[in-house]
């Protein structure tokens, strides 16, 4: 098993790619913490999951958002299990609005969960396996949107381009301390965060167009590849974007 003995957190994971990444992360023999907002069913039920086939998991409610709850989320972890060796930065929102009419609440909440909500939660992860001293991987999953600009989202791209270079940056200064980052940017992934494309056949077919491979992903294509990241395979890759998007990147706009 790729993660046998680490300890995994997945914020976000209790629907779509988070979930996903929680449960084959828990299948590679990784302990995981399933971290949501609201409604804890969802949640417990992935914990269930998990536990049913054997593998180790704990549901904590966080708002990565919240600085105070940031850190309890990785405190909490490392209680429960003794460490923490991954993290993966996955909860994520967005609205759609035109940019002269988007309000300026929904830019904050969109800014705070999708970008300083990965900031607060890096940070306390890596202070934590920092005084562990034994490595670690710290995994974002951003967007093709944190370099393809998309309109009427101008907060989205805005928040996931600032988790681009965030993940660099702190890539170089983590890196003495064996610490990896990098970004996972996912294309059209077939989640409830991308319903009302799903539901409407004229904007998903004007979307197949836009990629190369004419399908959507799936959230245990994503979730293999965050796998692969936080493994050994991967330790020497570091402040990178890794694209998983059937080729979307290059040719979006090219029609």
């Amino acid at each position: 098993m790729k993660l046998q003995g680490k300890v995994a957190v997945v914020t976000g994971a209790a629907t779509g790619i988070g979930r996903a990444i929680a449960h084959a992360m828990s299948a590679e023999g990784a302990s995981v913490v399933i971290d949501y907002v609201g409604a804890p069913q969802l949640a417990t039920q992935g914990v269930a999951e998990i536990q049913k086939t054997g593998g180790k998991a704990q549901a904590i409610a966080a708002d990565v958002s919240d600085p105070t709850q940031a850190a309890s989320l990785i405190d909490q972890t490392v209680k429960a299990f003794g460490r923490i060796d991954i993290l993966v930065n996955n909860a994520g929102i967005e609205y759609k609005y035109p940019f002269v009419d988007f309000p300026f609440d929904k830019w904050q909440k969109i800014i705070a969960v999708d970008l300083t909500g990965p900031f607060l939660c890096a940070q306390a992860a890596a202070r934590a396996m920092i005084q562990q001293n034994s490595g670690g991987r710290i995994i974002n999953i951003s967007s093709v949107h944190e370099d393809l600009p998309m309109i009427t989202n101008a907060p989205y791209c805005a928040a996931k381009g600032g988790l681009r270079m965030l993940m660099r940056t702190i890539a170089v200064e983590l890196a003495p301390h064996k610490i990896t980052v990098n970004n996972i940017a996912p294309g059209a992934i077939f989640t409830p965060i991308d319903a009302d494309v799903e539901a409407n056949r004229t904007i998903e077919s004007q979307l197949m167009k836009e990629i190369p491979l004419g399908r959507w992903g799936k959230p245990e294509e994503v979730a293999k590849l965050a796998v692969y990241i936080a493994s050994d395979d991967a330790a020497y890759s570091t402040g990178s974007t890794f694209f998983i998007d059937g080729g979307m990147i290059r040719q979006a706009g090219s029609l």
